[in-house]
C-alpha cells in the first residue's frame, strides 16, 4: 500500500493525503476524515523518505564532531539534539576523530541523505572541512559551526571569545599577585592557538619578557599534563602560576605538581577552561573558565532552526566566558 494507493481508494489527491499525514490544516474536514478511515483500514507508516520527498524535508540533521566523548564537545550536542528531537527531527551524530578523511566520508554520506542541515563541533572544522570537494557538496546545505567559521554563504558560526578570555585569566593572575606565570598547549587547533595568543597580549602588556619560553607544549589529557609539569619543574626556573587551554591536562598537571612535592595553590596556583564537571571534584578545585556550551548549543540550533524556517539569520554570534573563581588560585601577599 502507497501513498498513491491511499489518495485512489480515498478519492482525492496525493497531496491531499500528504497534508493530512503531515497534520496540515487546510483540508476540509470530511475529506480529512476520509482519508483517516483508508489509513487506518490499512494501518498505512508513511516512510521517512516518501514524507521527505512530499514535503521537501528529511527532518533530519547531523552533528559532527571530533569526539563525543570530550564533556564540552557533549554538553553542546546534548542541547542541540534534544532542541531538535523537540521539534520533530531525528538527529545523527557523527565522530570523526580528528581525520580529514573521515570527515569527507561523512560528508559524502550525509549529503546523499540529503538531511536539512549539519552543524559542525570543533575549530577544527575550520581546517579540515575546508576543502573543494566538501564545499561544492555543501552548497545546498546550511551548516552552522560551533566555534569555527568560513567565508561561504551557508556557513554560520557561533564562537567563544578564546582570546579575550585567556588574556583575562591570565590578566586575574597578575591582579593576584603572580608574576612568573606559564601557558600550557595541548593542541594544534585555531581554538588552541587563539588561546595561546591571548596569553601572549596578557604578557606583552605587562611588560615581560621572553613571552615564547613560557609556553609549554604537550599532548591533550591526563598525561599530557603530568608531562608539562615534569617540564616545567625540569626548567629549573621561577614559577608561581600555570595557565591551561584545557580542564582535563590541568588537572592531570595539578596532580603531578602535587606529586612531586608542590603545593596547589600555596606553591602554583592551576588554571583550566571549559568548566567541565571533573573540575569541582579534583583536589582541589580547579579554577577555570566556563565558556558556555550549552548556550552554544543553543544558539546553534536557533540559528540552524531559524535557516530551516526560511528566516534571517544573523552570522559571527560571539559567547562571552567568564572565569569560575575555585581553590586553585589564592590571592599573593603584595610587597
Amino acid at each position: 500500500m502507497t501513498i498513491y494507493d491511499i489518495a485512489k481508494e480515498a478519492g482525492t489527491s496525493i497531496s491531499t493525503v500528504s497534508r493530512v499525514l503531515n497534520n496540515k490544516a487546510n483540508v476540509k474536514p470530511e475529506v480529512k476524515k476520509r482519508v483517516e478511515e483508508v489509513l487506518k483500514k490499512y494501518n498505512y507508516k508513511p516512510s521517512a523518505i516518501a514524507r521527505g520527498m512530499v514535503s521537501k524535508t528529511m527532518k533530519s540533521i547531523a552533528v559532527l564532531t571530533v569526539d563525543v566523548r570530550v564533556s564540552h564537545y557533549a554538553r553542546i550536542i546534548y542541547v542541540i539534539e534534544q532542541e531538535f528531537s523537540r521539534k520533530g527531527y531525528n538527529v545523527t551524530v557523527c565522530n570523526i576523530g580528528n581525520s580529514a578523511r573521515e570527515c569527507a566520508r561523512y560528508i559524502k554520506i550525509l549529503t546523499e541523505k540529503q538531511v536539512d542541515g549539519i552543524v559542525l563541533i570543533g575549530s577544527v572544522f575550520s581546517k579540515i572541512i575546508d576543502t573543494e570537494e566538501n564545499i561544492a557538496l555543501l552548497k545546498n546545505t546550511p551548516v552552522v559551526m560551533a566555534n569555527g567559521s568560513l567565508p561561504y554563504d551557508n556557513f554560520k558560526s557561533v564562537m567563544v571569545d578564546d582570546r579575550g578570555t585567556i588574556r583575562e585569566i591570565t590578566d586575574y593572575l597578575f591582579d593576584k599577585g603572580y608574576r612568573n606565570i606559564y601557558y600550557v598547549q595541548d593542541m594544534d587547533t585555531p581554538s588552541a592557538n587563539i588561546k595561546a595568543d591571548g596569553f601572549r597580549e596578557s604578557l606583552k602588556l605587562h611588560n615581560i619578557e621572553r613571552v615564547e619560553s613560557r609556553i609549554i607544549e604537550t599532548e591533550y589529557g591526563l598525561e599530557g599534563g603530568r608531562d608539562a609539569a615534569d617540564k616545567i619543574i625540569a626548567m629549573g626556573r621561577e614559577f608561581d602560576a600555570v595557565v591551561f587551554g584545557e580542564d582535563i591536562t590541568a588537572i592531570g598537571a595539578m596532580k603531578q605538581f602535587i606529586r612531586r612535592g608542590f603545593k596547589v595553590p600555596g606553591d602554583v596556583a592551576v588554571t583550566g577552561c571549559n568548566n567541565c564537571s571533573e573540575t569541582r571534584i579534583c583536589e582541589p578545585e580547579l579554577t577555570t573558565i566556563d565558556n558556555k556550551p550549552e548556550l552554544q548549543g543553543q544558539m546553534c540550533a536557533a540559528i540552524l532552526s531559524d535557516i530551516l524556517e526560511g528566516k534571517k539569520v544573523e552570522n559571527g554570534l560571539v559567547i562571552k566566558a567568564e572565569i569560575v573563581e575555585r581553590e586553585s588560585v589564592k590571592k599573593l601577599k603584595m610587597l
